[in-house]
């Protein structure tokens, strides 16, 4: 029988856990998620297949998900570990979508405070929100992460397209090697 992982202080984040467990239970088309090491539970690793039909299609995409010690009253960190070209995914893999902002008002004014973190997320909503993301063609670029991708969708959204089909074959290639 395994344990349950635990914080590195000790203590067990009993809803992450529950949601492991249940993700492990019953798992979800299209990504698989895991503990990077068994005793954390605050460290999970991602894959997510790219959405079909989809620029990302056939992609095998790698990420991590890194929760806070206040989980789930704070949301995660998500990044890609897998080299990814979208207007909401910074050049460093970082994933900038409005439930992964800390609750509350977006002191910009992009957000409404109902589209932010709210306890209710769980990993499986957050990774099909990222999905989603990834589904939209051509992508919003409000409030654009990556600045050079935002302006390749305007200004040339053919090479723009052929950018992010070439990173999911390669994405593929990877997976495999």
């Amino acid at each position: 029988m395994t344990s349950t992982p635990t914080k590195p202080d000790g203590k067990t984040n009993l809803i992450l856990a529950r949601q492991y467990k249940e993700l492990k239970k019953n798992p979800v088309d299209g990504f698989s998620a895991g503990l990077v090491d068994e005793s954390n539970i605050l460290e999970w690793e991602v894959i997510l297949i790219g959405p079909p039909d989809t620029l990302y299609e056939g992609g095998i995409y790698r990420a991590r998900l890194t929760f806070p010690p206040e989980y789930p009253l704070l949301p995660p960190k998500m990044k890609f570990l897998t080299k990814m070209w979208h207007p909401n995914i910074y050049e460093n893999g970082e994933v900038c979508i409005s439930i992964l902002h800390d609750p509350g008002d977006d002191q910009w004014g992009y957000e409404k405070a109902s589209e932010r973190w709210l306890p209710i997320h769980t990993v499986e909503t957050i990774l099909v929100s990222v999905i989603s993301l990834l589904s939209a063609d051509p992508p919003s670029l409000d409030s654009p992460a990556n600045v050079d991708a935002a302006r390749q969708v305007r200004t040339d959204l053919s090479g723009y397209r052929k950018r992010v089909r070439r990173l999911a074959r390669e994405s593929a290639e990877e997976a495999y090697e």
